[in-house]
């Protein structure tokens, strides 16, 4: 059985159905009791489940610190960040503790907390609402990191993320909370972390994408004069190399696309990745289409920031032209 929802709803669902599961799990942050979350993701949750959602103060920090004592003592806390910028005020919390707990207890103890936030632009959001962090998160060893694209995998990688025993990231792309309503698995659906899917096969090149990027890509290739192959890569880190280096050396060309900035962006990683692994399968160098190396603009500006089915296309051109 399935239904057709939204990614803010499926969000939900997945939450609430991980709460009836497992009454360890507890959902907390800025807003997300009486209000429902800044976008509605946790709307009535508190009214099913008062003992397990909670409103906290404006405080990143403590809300991170928090949930690194929780999972240390045996809950499974689900705190959210109202803007993945805001836990620039907290990631010291991700990086000295929570990310690091099992090495430093020899694997005595874990922090099993997934940290929800909505993350990206294209919803003509104020500064510091917009930013494309997720190469920072992924920096961090022991902290994954995961960027759903569609509700179907929404539900499945937070459930999936929800049950691992290690803190997870879990980057929800705001300009797709309610772009669509797609079929999505009632009942338990768990999508595997780190593995990235092929959404559409092709021959020519090689398109990685992730979260709102994954559309642009589709609307690109569309239209573009090649059969273009395109991997939702779903968990950035840890990354699922083995699914692009085999489609690499199939089309022997590939375009990375990320709404993050160009410098230190994962493409970057990807690119080094297939260099030491795929080289010689190379027809062309890899192509990279990303957001530019400055502060990502207020709303006047945003399009011409973030990469858009044209200039994908335009990436693509240059690769199949190499």
């Amino acid at each position: 059985m399935a239904n057709e929802i939204r990614l803010v709803e499926a969000v939900r669902q997945a939450l609430r159905e991980e709460m009836a599961r497992d009454e360890s799990v507890v959902v907390y942050g800025e807003d997300v009791g009486v209000s429902g979350g800044v976008f509605r993701a946790t709307q009535e949750l508190q009214d099913e489940f008062p003992e397990q959602v909670y409103d906290t103060p404006l405080a990143e920090a403590a809300i991170l610190g928090m949930g690194v004592g929780l999972g240390a003592t045996g809950f499974t806390p689900v705190p959210e960040i109202q803007f993945a910028s805001f836990a620039y005020q907290g990631f010291h919390q991700l990086v000295q503790h929570a990310s690091r707990m099992r090495s430093r207890t020899r694997g005595t103890l874990g922090v099993p907390m997934t940290v929800r936030t909505p993350y990206g632009g294209g919803i003509r959001a104020l500064e510091l609402h917009s930013e494309s962090f997720e190469a920072g998160f992924a920096h961090v060893p022991g902290l994954k990191t995961v960027v759903p694209s569609n509700p179907a995998d929404a539900k499945g990688l937070l459930t999936s993320a929800i049950r691992d025993p290690d803190p997870v990231i879990f980057l929800e792309p705001t300009s797709r909370y309610r772009a669509s309503r797609e079929s999505v698995p009632e009942g338990d659906h768990a999508v595997p972390l780190g593995e990235a899917e092929v959404v559409r096969e092709g021959a020519d090149v090689t398109v990685v994408a992730w979260g709102a990027m994954l559309h642009e890509a589709m609307d690109a290739v569309e239209d573009a004069e090649a059969d273009a192959e395109v991997i939702d890569l779903r968990t950035v880190s840890p990354m699922d190399s083995a699914t692009i280096l085999e489609s690499v050396r199939k089309t022997g060309r590939c375009v990375v696309v990320h709404e993050a900035p160009r410098t230190g962006g994962l493409a970057a990683e990807i690119i080094a990745r297939i260099n030491d692994d795929a080289l010689y399968h190379l027809e062309a160098p890899v192509e990279r289409v990303t957001g530019y190396d400055v502060p990502f603009p207020m709303f006047a500006r945003e399009e011409a920031y973030r990469p858009d089915a044209e200039r994908i296309r335009r990436g693509i051109e240059r690769a199949l032209s190499a």
